[in-house]
């Protein structure tokens, strides 16, 4: 291994980063197609035309979003430690039972929600109180593994995909209509 020169600051390799984003959501039973699903539940209604492959395609571009990674690696691992009972006590409780005032697991989703704007928020609000599919199955407490910030972190990530669909049909709409996607002038 080549040493490491002491005046070059830190860097990670964001393939690294991202190749274990997405095998830490896998390690933990979540697939891509689960979180596209929640993105078909909160945009249908809106696109009756969008599909699946659209859906997958802006949950990965979301997830190859650096924040985001960061958030999902620190979730899952916060989670991990909680189910090997490694927190200090009472973190370690309030994580193993996710506490209701326990909220920075909210606060750690809306940082991968803000990536989109605010849209985001109300997706994200509407798929965490109707915890759909994927959702369902990570708040369900009796397997004994702790979700406290995985099942956030998935609805985050499709509420963020489903914003990315709703700015770029918005731009597509403003193409078709005006010929630009720029503000048009006042008259």
């Amino acid at each position: 291994m080549a040493e490491m020169d002491a005046n070059i600051p830190y860097s990670l390799n964001s393939k690294k980063v991202a190749e274990a984003t997405r095998s830490l959501l896998k390690e933990r039973g979540v697939k891509v197609e689960e979180i596209a699903e929640l993105v078909m539940i909160l945009q249908k209604k809106y696109y009756p035309n969008l599909t699946m492959e659209e859906c997958m395609q802006n949950v990965d571009a979301v997830l190859s979003k650096r924040e985001v990674q960061n958030a999902v690696l620190t979730g899952i691992q916060l989670d991990k430690l909680a189910e090997e009972g490694k927190l200090i006590s009472p973190l370690q409780e309030m994580l193993a039972n996710d506490e209701g005032l326990y909220g920075v697991d909210e606060v750690l989703a809306f940082s991968i929600v803000n990536v989109y704007g605010s849209i985001g928020f109300t997706n994200y609000g509407y798929i965490d109180k109707l915890k759909p599919g994927v959702l369902e199955r990570l708040n369900d407490k009796t397997d004994g593994d702790v979700h406290t910030f995985l099942d956030d972190i998935v609805g985050a990530v499709a509420a963020a995909a489903s914003s990315r669909i709703a700015h770029r049909k918005q731009a597509e709409r403003e193409l078709e209509l005006y010929g630009t996607t720029e503000e048009l002038p006042k008259d």
